[in-house]
């Protein structure tokens, strides 16, 4: 029975590491590939190994590309809708949870099946939405309309709703307002939830790539999403140019991978005080 038990460990550990080099190989690749030349890179295209060890994408990157500007536009876009995210679905979800008022349901019932249609069906009416409002081609066009997201209202509002309403009795007792109740108590209460609606905006908004190709033609306004995908179509020069995009596209998981380590532990302190609990 321990042999038959053995064995079969074996077996499980070995598709897991089976499937752990499938899943880590690509990020390896793309790694080895930046470091390479254009030439090697289209010869040996699965080597793990450059043959001639190089930096020349990166410094094409930042010495022959506006890639610095496309950075740029992309923290300011990413802090910027990041930030509405998490205030505005607060907002929304606290007052759908808590402060009774007619339609409320429908109100939630339309969020449910925003989640439901397509990105892309959306694309054409956000362009009308952009240029009635005489905000195409400008910042706010790009950012206006990724600062509310019917997901984050949907995880608020089911967390305040979690939270005991008699926490909020003992303030409105001391006279407490329905904002001064949400900001000073409810809150703080929920910050699970607003790290997961933090980390989802972060990493939504610096990949986003359809809304910035609807919303903005001009090149001062390219963010790293859009500018790497120029670069895949020649944007520089003629071929592949696979080192130069691998490597653009390992810049722009630094700080993804960056916000991750900072909210590791507390994400993980977390998970521990609900299994304690």
């Amino acid at each position: 029975m321990t042999r038959r038990w053995t064995t079969r460990a074996v077996l499980l550990h070995v598709v897991l590491v089976a499937l752990a080099l499938v899943y880590i190989y690509p990020f390896l690749l793309s790694v080895a590939t930046s470091f390479k030349t254009d030439a090697e890179a289209v010869a040996n295209p699965l080597s793990l190994w450059p043959e001639t060890f190089t930096t020349a994408a990166y410094e094409r990157l930042f010495v022959n590309s506006d890639f610095p500007l496309w950075f740029r536009n992309s923290v300011v876009v990413t802090v910027a809708v990041t930030l509405g995210r998490v205030l505005f679905s607060s907002l929304a979800g606290y007052a759908l949870a808590r402060i009774p008022f007619k339609g409320r349901g429908l109100v939630f019932g339309l969020i449910i099946g925003i989640m439901a249609v397509p990105g892309v069906v959306l694309l054409i009416p956000r362009f009308l939405v952009l240029n009635t409002f005489g905000i195409y081609d400008t910042w706010a066009g790009i950012i206006f309309p990724l600062m509310v997201d019917a997901a984050g209202v949907f995880i608020m509002k089911n967390f305040f709703e979690s939270i005991p309403p008699a926490v909020e009795e003992a303030a409105r007792i001391d006279g407490a307002g329905t904002f001064r109740m949400f900001w000073s108590i409810v809150l703080p209460m929920a910050a699970p939830a607003v790290i997961t609606i933090t980390i989802l905006s972060f990493q939504g908004s610096w990949n986003e790539l359809t809304h910035f190709i609807v919303a903005s033609q001009r090149a001062d306004l390219v963010t790293l999403t859009k500018g790497v995908a120029q670069l895949s179509s020649g944007a520089l020069s003629q071929g592949s140019q696979f080192p130069l995009t691998l490597g653009a596209a390992m810049i722009m998981t630094i700080p993804v991978a960056i916000l991750f380590f900072i909210f590791q532990k507390k994400i993980m302190n977390v998970s521990t005080g609900a299994v304690k609990g």
